[in-house]
């Protein structure tokens, strides 16, 4: 064998050994105590944050992935992967900035129902979304229900009394066990690590299914826990105003007597978060196990994610 043979193994066995003591330190499941120091749910504060917003007019989540710090003292690399909410009302100056961004793929993961009401994508020339529908276990199909019966009673039923948070709850714990979703989970992390970005991923809201995947892409890269918890809360703060907005618009139309009913339904919160992971520790024992069991990643996926998206 040559040196510089010899020196490339070692380069591979030294990723491949990093890979491996990431996945066994990093990305264990939050325990319970960490959950319960935490904050129910969070507000993005930029000056004590790594976030970079894309700042859209015609969305309001958009979000590079990079700047968080991991347990080896590396960061994950600005400008390859990107979490945003759905993209069917930018404008032509949005499209000019998701142009400069040089995306190579935009996943989208709503159901047909969502682009239904909602539309596609508006997304630079040449540039198609890649369709990869997530389950909602029902969730947008049931608020256009509650919202269009201008029932109050009906809506109360339908949300109140803890049976919002309850579907949230179900939802997450979903996002784990239904193959389909797995699947589309899955396929996306192995188009990172395939080199495929920069790459974005969406949804409605940017905040349930592009909240989980990005909290599984992170925890994957070495992110700790609490740092990943802490991107997916700051949802909370980057929707606030459009969620607060759609409320007083529902009220001041007659559509809800009670708009706060949505609220659960609007913010993400750690009990649904940790409901996602209790159902990836019954399923899987741990998150290595639901990366490679749960989603079909190898050893080499794992390794080449690292390799591509941390410095």
């Amino acid at each position: 064998m040559s040196h510089a043979t010899r020196r490339v193994t070692r380069a591979r066995m030294a990723t491949a050994v990093a890979v491996a003591a990431t996945l066994a330190v990093g990305i264990l499941p939050a325990t319970t105590s960490a959950a319960a120091a935490a904050p129910t749910t969070g507000t993005h504060h930029q000056a004590a944050s790594p976030i970079h917003q894309v700042v859209l007019q015609g969305a309001v989540n958009v979000r590079d992935l990079g700047g968080y710090g991991t347990y080896d003292g590396k960061r994950v690399r600005y400008g390859l992967a990107y979490r945003a909410d759905s993209l069917n009302r930018t404008t032509d100056a949005d499209v000019a900035t998701l142009s400069r961004l040089g995306l190579r793929e935009v996943v989208d993961f709503r159901v047909p129902l969502e682009l239904q009401y909602d539309g596609p994508d508006r997304l630079p020339a040449g540039l198609a979304p890649t369709a990869r529908p997530v389950s909602d276990s029902g969730l947008y199909a049931q608020m256009l229900a509650a919202i269009g019966s201008k029932d109050p009673a009906k809506q109360d039923a339908m949300l109140g009394h803890g049976k919002a948070e309850a579907l949230m709850r179900t939802v997450y714990q979903d996002f784990v066990s239904d193959p389909a979703s797995r699947a589309q989970f899955g396929s996306t992390l192995k188009d990172l690590a395939a080199g495929r970005g920069p790459l974005l991923f969406h949804c409605t809201s940017g905040k349930d299914r592009t909240g989980w995947e990005s909290y599984v892409l992170l925890r994957a890269l070495g992110v700790p826990d609490a740092t990943a918890q802490q991107d997916y809360l700051a949802s909370n703060g980057f929707r606030a105003a459009a969620d607060a907005a759609l409320r007083a618009g529902l009220k001041q139309s007659g559509m809800m007597q009670n708009p706060d009913l949505l609220i659960p339904l609007q913010e993400v919160r750690l009990d649904y978060l940790n409901a996602a992971v209790a159902q990836l520790s019954s399923q899987y024992g741990d998150l290595y196990g639901y990366l490679t069991q749960g989603l079909g990643l190898g050893l080499r996926d794992l390794a080449a994610l690292r390799v591509r998206l941390v410095d």
